[in-house]
């Protein structure tokens, strides 16, 4: 159990900088464009991921191993603190009005497929040697193979156009020139959105995704092909009521499907883990539990995006929504795993970890319940455009 609350320990690192990833490449993304911080993002990110795959061992060079990995994470987080507000601004911004849930749905995609296809290529590149060889060298491999991803995106984003809402802002001089500044006067609305939104988010996104994984392994003993299987299948299976869920979110609003979510899952989780520990010889029985609890990620999941683009003026929206965003799930999901791992050591209940992330989402469902706003009806061009709608 200490190693594995260490590695979650070094883990939770590249989380707990995000917030300040998202102020750094925020403030760059309202002064001086969506595309450039997009891209330093990518490239920061991307860069770093592939690094880790080259560090040498500790035998090579001592200390200094686990000491540059702590880095590179640091570095990871730092950029994705600025990669989400930069995807979620950028596409919103090219988005109609009635139809931001929707579009903006596929983004949210992007973070479960992204885990499902890594789950494929460890399992891949695992399947392929004896677990000796992987344990030596073979884990490098899906790090390194991330350059090629990091150059085939890096030539998409350059030939991207900037945000057309974001020019329009600019050209009328409505952009702000203190990004940070103006997202801190509005603290309370960050708040509000940090508490009522993301902060219940996060912890359902990691518990369904990350804990899931971990008390598979770790509590039911299931042998690392089967758990990661396990995980990615119903990764696939769930991954489509992402859009499903953003789509409904145009028609009858944002806040009523996450609320959902959020409740569902801190009266559920409970009697889910205990089922997960009475079939942990069952795989499908196990992988129709995990994808209940990748269903209600994608409620939570599916339309904060638009939720979060909405709640904030074009003029510090890549800031001000990166920055509840991060703390949500910097703070608040990224840490998910190791807490609810450190509760089960401390109490040994191997239930225990399902403790954290029900209290949370607990706490999200009444701050949004009875003080967020609904914000499908917003319309953000408006900004531009006083007086006139350009809804779909």
């Amino acid at each position: 159990m200490i190693g594995l609350l260490n590695t979650l320990a070094v883990f939770a690192t590249g989380f707990l900088v995000r917030p300040f990833g998202a102020l750094v490449f925020g403030r760059l993304g309202d002064l001086i464009g969506r595309k450039y911080a997009f891209l330093m993002t990518l490239l920061i990110m991307g860069g770093a991921t592939t690094a880790i795959g080259l560090v040498p061992t500790y035998e090579q060079i001592g200390i200094l191993a686990p000491l540059i990995v702590l880095v590179l994470r640091l570095l990871q987080g730092l950029a994705l603190g600025g990669e989400y507000g930069g995807a979620a601004t950028y596409v919103a911004e090219h988005a109609p009005d009635g139809r931001r849930g929707f579009y903006t749905s596929f983004i949210q995609t992007t973070a479960t497929l992204g885990l499902f296809v890594s789950l494929a290529v460890i399992l891949a590149v695992r399947l392929s040697m004896s677990p000796e060889a992987f344990n030596a060298w073979g884990w490098r491999i899906p790090f390194l193979l991330s350059s090629v991803l990091l150059v085939l995106s890096a030539w998409m984003r350059v030939r991207l156009q900037e945000s057309p809402l974001f020019q329009q802002l600019k050209a009328q001089g409505k952009t702000s020139q203190a990004p940070i500044r103006e997202t801190l006067r509005n603290w309370k609305l960050v708040l509000l959105a940090l508490l009522g939104a993301t902060a219940g988010q996060a912890v359902v996104w990691y518990t369904g995704q990350f804990y899931s994984l971990v008390y598979l392994q770790n509590t039911l003993k299931v042998d690392f092909v089967t758990a990661n299987t396990i995980v990615a299948v119903a990764l696939a299976l769930g991954t489509p009521f992402f859009i499903v869920f953003g789509h409904l979110s145009d028609r009858i609003g944002r806040k009523p499907i996450m609320m959902a979510g959020n409740l569902i899952a801190a009266l559920t989780y409970y009697p889910l883990y205990q089922l997960m520990h009475q079939y942990a010889a069952n795989p499908a029985m196990l992988t129709f539990l995990v994808w209940i609890q990748v269903i209600y990620v994608t409620m939570v999941y599916g339309p904060i995006a638009a939720f979060l683009v909405e709640t904030f003026p074009g003029k510090i929206r890549y800031t001000a929504l990166s920055l509840p965003y991060h703390l949500g799930n910097g703070w608040f999901g990224g840490l998910t795993p190791y807490i609810s791992a450190s509760l089960v050591a401390s109490t040994g209940n191997i239930y225990a970890g399902v403790w954290y992330p029900t209290a949370v989402a607990l706490i999200t469902f009444l701050v949004g319940t009875f003080f967020l706003k609904e914000t499908n009806v917003i319309s953000i061009w408006q900004e531009t455009h006083p007086g006139e709608v350009t809804a779909d």
